[in-house]
């Protein structure tokens, strides 16, 4: 019996990135031929293991320029997101991605910070891809839209470059307004929800997992009871959002807004 596992799930196991489901130490007890109580024992101490659903990666069993956030990014069928202080990064362009680095890491020297931005940008060839490109939705609060990280022109570009992401038929980009009033997202913070594909038997190759990033790093969430409100706050939110069209309106808008803001009255 094969796994039908992708080789960077495997690294995550192997390399303690990621929790265990009982499931999976079964499926991997049956490919090795545990025996029964060998297997029983195993998927036992894995549901005590993955009681509350939470994981952190660990932080000395990966390479340094490893991302457990990447790879479940080159992994995932879908990936659903709420952004309400940052452009996620895989929709950033170079210059809104300096920024942020710059600020994050300083003290860094500019050829590394060349380099990750390279990165950052590399990887939205996961949407842009002429075959099989990610689908993607994702809702932007009006605050991160308005907020100008960089200056206004940095800003503008990320704006437009937004918009024409937006026209792709995999992307959707809905702008949550700023006089909704009370949503789920308050409540949630920002956060990335990844879906992930079956596999030839119609199984889950890896249950649906929700990352969170703050300043101690990154918290990821596998377990159904806590991937669900997630779920149902992106939905809701999805509710109470302008839609596609006004999005990419107002996107350009504030775009052009920013652009004419720097120049002297006539």
């Amino acid at each position: 019996m094969g796994l039908e596992w992708s080789e960077p799930k495997l690294w995550r196991i192997e390399t303690g990135q990621t929790v265990l489901r009982s499931l999976d130490v079964e499926a991997m007890c049956t490919a090795y031929g545990a025996p029964a109580d060998v297997t029983a024992a195993l998927a036992g101490l894995a549901r005590q293991a993955r009681a509350d659903g939470q994981w952190h990666p660990s932080s000395g069993a990966a390479p340094g320029d490893f991302s457990v956030y990447a790879e479940l990014e080159n992994e995932a069928a879908e990936l659903l997101g709420y952004a309400c202080s940052q452009i996620p990064a895989l929709l950033r362009t170079g210059a809104y991605a300096r920024t942020l680095l710059t600020a994050a890491r300083p003290g860094t020297g500019t050829g590394e910070v060349d380099r990750l931005v390279a990165e950052c940008v590399a990887r939205q060839a996961l949407v842009t891809r002429v075959s099989a490109p990610l689908p993607v939705t994702v809702i932007l609060s009006e605050a991160v839209v308005r907020c100008p990280v960089g200056g206004v022109d940095v800003l503008a570009e990320q704006l437009r470059h937004l918009a024409g992401l937006a026209a792709l038929p995999n992307v959707r980009l809905n702008v949550l307004p700023l006089g909704v009033g009370m949503h789920p997202g308050l409540i949630t913070g920002p956060f990335t929800l990844f879906r992930f594909p079956l596999n030839g038997l119609g199984e889950e190759t890896d249950p649906d997992t929700v990352c969170m990033s703050g300043l101690s790093g990154q918290l990821f969430l596998d377990s159904p009871g806590e991937v669900q409100p997630y779920r149902d706050a992106h939905a809701a939110m999805l509710g109470c959002s302008l839609d596609q069209v006004a999005s990419q309106d107002l996107l350009l808008t504030v775009a052009k807004e920013l652009a004419g803001s720097d120049r002297p009255a006539s």
